[in-house]
């Protein structure tokens, strides 16, 4: 019989060594086998043992929400300069499209005091992302809409990995994703910037005065996201990351 090392390289995967490793350590001897042919079946690592490793922390997912990717640990990383550069670590920081929650609990593992708030509209992200962050933090609803009325104009950093694929562009995404991962969630319009435009757009009405608008995006769309921004008020300026090929667009709102 293939050992599981044998049975996942002839399916594919390129770290079957790895992978084989954390198969084993997810799973009982009785529950390997089926947990190894869920891999080989062609779905995500992630989903078959039920978590995601992102920026030093295991995060909960589940079949239906997005993956966190290593590259949105860039978006991170500059989203925790900005917060201890600045002296507010204790800022209300907002995560949209949240997900799973990972880029929140990445956050609250450096900044725990800061206050979180992070929104989703798929119902089965948001229970993945309370399991993540805890309920209290996070809310169901359409971007900035389910979130308290208080938080307006004072918000310092509003964090958003949106959907940005071009919609003629899902078909060359990885099998992985265009089979498993739900398409909303990848899916930008377009251009892949479809979500982008409404949060620029409504991002001055909750940012405090030098607040800022924090954007996953690529490379190639990235002059585009920071004429976005520009156009609502907000100076732009692109950040790469090229360790893991990630690219940020910050938007800071006039002081």
């Amino acid at each position: 019989m293939p050992t599981i090392v044998a049975r996942l390289r002839a399916a594919g995967c390129v770290f079957a060594e790895d992978e084989a490793a954390i198969l084993r350590s997810a799973a009982s001897a009785t529950e390997l086998d089926r947990l190894v042919q869920r891999r080989v079946n062609g779905e995500p690592l992630e989903y078959v043992v039920g978590w995601a490793q992102f920026h030093g922390q295991r995060i909960q997912v589940e079949p239906g929400v997005f993956i966190p990717r290593r590259r949105t640990e860039f978006l991170v990383d500059v989203a925790l300069g900005i917060l201890g550069g600045s002296g507010q670590e204790t800022a209300i920081v907002v995560d949209l499209c949240c997900g799973s929650g990972a880029i929140g609990a990445a956050l609250l593992a450096t900044w725990p005091q800061i206050a979180l708030f992070a929104v989703d509209i798929d119902p089965r992200a948001v229970g993945c992302a309370r399991l993540n962050v805890g309920g209290e933090r996070v809310h169901e609803g359409d971007l900035f809409d389910p979130l308290p009325h208080r938080l307006r104009k004072k918000v310092r950093l509003v964090v958003a990995n949106t959907p940005y694929v071009p919609t003629g562009d899902i078909e060359l995404l990885p099998r992985e994703a265009r089979l498993h991962e739900p398409r909303k969630t990848l899916d930008g319009g377009s251009d892949g910037l479809d979500i982008q435009r409404r949060i620029a757009a409504r991002a001055p009405e909750w940012l405090t005065p030098g607040g800022q608008l924090l954007v996953e995006t690529s490379a190639r769309q990235a002059p585009e996201t920071a004429r976005i921004f520009a156009g609502h008020g907000l100076s732009a300026r692109v950040e790469h990351g090229a360790e893991v090929d990630a690219t940020t667009v910050i938007g800071t709102l006039p002081a």
